[in-house]
């Protein structure tokens, strides 16, 4: 019983132990699929405790143990109780797990995890193919960076409690940055500032070096009066009053990223291949990022270095599209969307983290950049793929009306049956290396269905 999975990853073992010791380890771990969210992460490998949520308000406890901690070589957590909430899973598990880091020379590592429980390793196998994958690739990333001779920074984030910006603070904070999140709260630490969208305070940005704003109220909903203001006003005059501050602060940033999205491009493009250079196009969205993207022009008369980014249909199951299929695809209900023949413009979650990595880190990258992966697909394409990963038929086309039901006219035809064909030139062109460009493969690594060595 249990698991024992190892790995070779190109870093160095301090590097390695460094980056799991590091704010946002368990958060880039977690796989998207389980039912497990991180309420608290341990703020000591040596004897610290990570506090994970499990469905109906159950706690996982993991309780690093100090006699065990020899770092960079080892460290141990086993499952813990603290409270009633996590009585279950600690008297019905057993759970003891060694994480090992091997130096095979100056710049490799074996990473290692041994599983002692009672659940079979054929119900592990994922996880562990999962965690293997994320730790490479996020340490790769990070030593690309070092190599164009970038070094961890102070960045501001806006949006912190949102999807992307949950993962993209992870994986900034494991990677050596100083992560500062701006929230409209009371600051519950160090590393929060409040932040009043329509009146940022005058010191907000001092000493930060770069901003990745991705605050604005979710696009998904039907597209009411009152929902399509939401979605404008937490947008454009945010975003303005922000990158006009950042202009206007002495020490402040060098960099301003900002969210924006391919719904600049309009809704109905046919087979046109979209690179940053197409024109916009028609609608209230192509409206509305082309307002947001102008509103970042203070910053770049100020003499930052503003890059947008346009981002395409993101790809997990803890949020989007993608969450809302997998039931329905795992129940053999899924199906394409009315013709099947329009174009999607996806990106895998953590491409799109390396997309606003590579925002920050590239000098040479600056306007819209399109966040998509290489191969756009067409509707029917994508859901063969989905059915395909998850071995079920997909057999049941939605119909037109549905879309319209839940979204009204013009949200169905602006969001769920737009029709975009947009391709990364701008990363292309710079060399970007995609994780997962090919659909099935991000699919399989979001939902828990990896090939090992595919």
């Amino acid at each position: 019983m249990g698991i024992t999975y190892s790995s070779v990853v190109d870093a160095p073992r301090r590097d390695v132990f460094d980056w799991h010791s590091r704010p946002g380890a368990v958060r880039r771990l977690l796989p998207p699929w389980q039912p497990l969210r991180v309420i608290t992460e341990s703020d000591s490998l040596e004897s610290g405790r990570a506090v994970l949520g499990l469905p109906g308000g159950l706690r996982w406890i993991a309780d690093h143990q100090p006699d065990a901690y020899d770092p960079p070589a080892r460290f141990v957590d086993s499952v813990g109780r603290d409270g009633l909430t996590s009585l279950p899973a600690g008297i019905a598990v057993s759970w003891r797990h060694e994480h090992t880091f091997e130096a095979l020379g100056d710049r490799r590592t074996r990473v290692t995890d041994r599983v002692d429980t009672p659940v079979p390793e054929q119900l592990l196998k994922q996880t562990f193919l999962y965690r293997h994958r994320q730790l490479a690739d996020d340490l790769a990333a990070h030593q690309w960076s070092h190599e164009q001779g970038v070094r961890p920074a102070t960045v501001a984030v806006t949006g912190t409690s949102g999807l992307v910006g949950t993962a993209l603070t992870a994986y900034l904070s494991t990677g050596g940055y100083h992560v500062v999140s701006l929230v409209r709260g009371e600051p519950r630490g160090d590393d929060e500032r409040r932040w009043d969208p329509n009146d940022p305070a005058p010191d907000l940005l001092e000493g930060i070096d770069a901003v990745v704003h991705l605050a604005g109220a979710s696009i998904s909903g039907r597209f009411s009066d009152a929902h399509k203001t939401a979605i404008r006003d937490s947008r454009i005059e945010p975003t303005r009053l922000l990158a006009d501050l950042a202009a206007r602060t002495p020490n402040g940033p060098a960099t301003f990223v900002s969210a924006s999205a391919i719904g600049f491009y309009g809704y109905d493009r046919g087979d046109e291949p979209l690179t940053e250079d197409a024109q916009r196009g028609t609608g209230f969205l192509a409206d509305v990022v082309a307002d947001w993207e102008a509103a970042t022009a203070p910053a770049t008369a100020g003499g930052l270095r503003v890059v947008l980014v346009r981002t395409g249909i993101v790809q997990t199951p803890r949020g989007g599209p993608l969450q809302l299929q997998r039931p329905l695809f795992e129940a053999g209900l899924g199906g394409r969307l009315g013709t099947g023949r329009q174009w999607l413009s996806w990106i895998d979650l953590d491409d799109l983290l390396d997309v606003y990595h590579r925002a920050l880190a590239d000098p040479r990258i600056a306007g819209p950049i399109n966040a998509v992966a290489p191969e756009p697909v067409r509707n029917d394409e994508y859901t063969r793929t989905l059915a395909r990963v998850l071995h079920r038929p997909a057999l049941l086309p939605v119909p037109g009306f549905g879309p319209r039901l839940l979204l009204g006219e013009e949200g169905a035809r602006e969001v769920a049956t737009a029709d975009q064909c947009v391709v990364p030139r701008c990363l292309v062109d710079h060399g970007h290396r995609f994780r997962r460009p090919k659909l099935e493969a991000c699919l399989r690594h979001q939902l828990g269905h990896i090939v090992e060595n595919g």
